[in-house]
């Protein structure tokens, strides 16, 4: 668990990449410079840790490229003490920038492996999400709805209904939508039952996956 001088360096190297790639958000870009990536990946990868890369983790996931984080950390525009539902834990990486926006986290894996693997890592790093749930992210979490926003990181072949439901009126859902490839894609609830669609460009995500592994 060595976090130097060094990965510091890396880190504040990577805000700056980030930047020139159209990250704006203080907040966000401050959140880089202080989480520790190189803690959330396989230590033989640790010298690319600060690149904007996604790296395999547990159970064929991926920890995103960093740029993809920090774009979906920005569009949801968290305020501090919103209620955000994440779905896809991964390595708990994602979460832990959440955090630093001073969210209110949410937080569902739906593979046992990385659910049992980050659960306990992160609060070793003192990141401590409301709540931690094992479970199929397609349902999302009804009992603790309605969510100011709801941020998914795992690429979803249709925008499960599930999510819509969840989300507080004036509340924003990201979600990677498509297959092979997904787009980026943004609803804002403006009424119980309307909500406007923007769609933010191509991204390219592990599948999303129902039911629980």
């Amino acid at each position: 668990m060595r976090d130097t001088t060094k990965h510091q360096g890396l880190r504040n190297q990577l805000a700056k990449v980030l930047e020139a790639k159209g990250i704006y958000d203080i907040k966000v870009l401050s959140a880089v410079r202080k989480i520790p990536r190189h803690l959330f990946i396989d230590s033989s990868f640790e010298s690319h840790a600060y690149q904007d890369k996604a790296f395999p983790i547990a159970a064929d996931q991926t920890i995103s490229h960093p740029f993809t984080v920090a774009f979906q950390s920005q569009v949801l525009e968290v305020k501090p003490g919103e209620k955000v539902l994440e779905i896809g834990t991964g390595s708990g990486y994602q979460t832990a920038v959440l955090l630093e926006l001073n969210a209110e986290v949410y937080s569902i894996e739906r593979q046992h492996e990385l659910f049992k693997k980050t659960s306990m890592f992160l609060p070793k790093l003192g990141y401590r999400p409301k709540r931690f749930i094992f479970g199929d992210g397609y349902k999302g979490l009804p009992e603790e709805a309605p969510f100011d926003k709801i941020i998914v990181t795992a690429g979803a072949p249709y925008v499960p209904k599930a999510l819509l439901g969840q989300l507080k009126i004036g509340g924003r859902l990201l979600i990677p939508v498509g297959d092979k490839e997904q787009v980026m894609t943004l609803f804002l609830r403006k009424s119980p039952k309307e909500f406007e669609k923007h769609e933010l460009g191509d991204f390219k995500f592990v599948p999303m996956l129902k039911k629980k592994n």
